[in-house]
């Protein structure tokens, strides 16, 4: 196999990259790498220098990694601004370095991937050794692999690199009916609170319109994309998606991406982003024009698990951090990444800070677990 790295998406075939493993997850898609690059969210001054590594045989390109040259750490949601510190204060540079990952998507899915009908672990450890070779070839301090699914996550360990893990929330389908189905699940208190939740947002006035990606016109986007760049302003930065990518991804994506708008006396007050494949609903980001009561909880929470549930998806990732998931049915799910780091030194002390971190993290997911709201945890 040979190897090569691109620097646009576009010197790609769509057809070959989205007939690889993993790409039914939308934001693997040729078309959400494409948006990124086409609407400048990364390339030019972002920070995000796409270097996108593939194998290719006879029949065309075999495997392929989503990299970019880093000059910061921002938009990745796996923090390692410590080690940046660390190489400084002896002197050495720890940017650039090498991000295999979907930029600004803390979502789980494959990183390395491989065409159906090859073998995937002898196939991801060439990638890997492509990436590696990358990366010492360019004088880059690491390369980091970013929300790793089950398989990548194996294959990084297997080729030496160092895992590190986190903890996220997530929601699980257990064959519920209907929404009420699902609470039936939760004690009596936790159910009583659930329910009052989405009385208050209903009390309020407040309905719900579902807009797949097509549906999406000019006016209602400027509207949805205003609410979330206000979310961004409040925190004191422009978001890191442009208007002009959601129009184009409405465009190319259809139906995996979903909009839930929130409705009052008939005018959009809120709405909430999300993603899907074929079994999985990733939510995204949000935006409300006014404070309403609970009303971040039913968009973003309440109205994702009842789309999961009407929609027979079994999983639905909402995102980072956030412990007030869990009242709401959400429980730890655990996360991977994966870390290559040439100077070994440093490899030394990092792997010794994992290991005391991920200790740190599994105790963390073992607390949080004993106050999800099932009665039968």
């Amino acid at each position: 196999m040979r190897s090569a790295v691109h620097k646009r998406i576009t010197d790609l075939d769509p057809e070959q990259w989205n007939a690889l493993n993993g790409t039914e997850v939308p934001f693997l898609r040729h078309e959400f790498l494409s948006a990124l690059e086409h609407t400048g969210c990364v390339g030019g001054r972002t920070g995000w220098e796409p270097r996108y590594i593939t194998l290719s045989d006879a029949h065309g390109l075999a495997a392929a990694a989503p990299a970019y040259a880093k000059s910061h750490s921002y938009g990745e949601f796996v923090f390692d601004f410590s080690w940046a510190q660390a190489y400084a204060r002896v002197g050495l540079d720890y940017y650039p370095k090498l991000t295999i990952a979907v930029p600004f998507t803390p979502a789980t899915g494959a990183r390395l991937l491989v065409r159906r009908g090859l073998d995937p672990a002898s196939t991801a450890r060439k990638l890997l050794d492509a990436i590696e070779a990358y990366t010492e070839e360019h004088s880059l301090s690491s390369a980091h692999a970013l929300f790793l699914d089950e398989s990548d996550r194996a294959a990084c360990e297997r080729a030496g690199w160092l895992l590190r893990r986190d903890c996220q929330f997530h929601w699980t389908n257990r064959g519920y009916a209907t929404f009420e189905d699902f609470l039936e699940t939760f004690t009596a208190e936790k159910r009583k609170k659930a329910r009052r939740e989405r009385r208050r947002v209903a009390e309020a006035g407040i309905t719900f319109r579902t807009v797949s990606g097509p549906e999406l016109d000019g006016r209602l986007l400027d509207r949805v994309h205003a609410f979330h760049r206000d979310t961004f302003l409040r925190h004191g930065h422009e978001p890191y998606l442009s208007r002009a990518f959601f129009a184009e991804i409405a465009r190319t994506l259809g139906d995996a991406l979903m909009v839930k708008v929130a409705l009052h006396s008939g005018r959009p007050v809120a709405a909430a982003i999300f993603f899907r494949s074929t079994d999985t609903l990733f939510g995204r980001y949000w935006g409300a024009e006014a404070e309403y009561h609970s009303l971040h909880f039913e968009t973003c929470y309440h109205q994702g698990v009842e789309y999961c549930i009407e929609h027979g998806l079994q999983r639905f990732e909402p995102g980072t951090q956030g412990e007030h998931k869990v009242a709401r049915g959400f429980e730890p799910a655990i996360t991977w990444s994966a870390h290559f780091i040439a100077d070994p030194r440093f490899r030394a002390a990092i792997d010794d800070y994992l290991d005391r971190e991920g200790a740190a993290v599994d105790a963390y997911a073992d607390e949080v677990r004993a106050h999800v709201p099932y009665r039968n945890a």
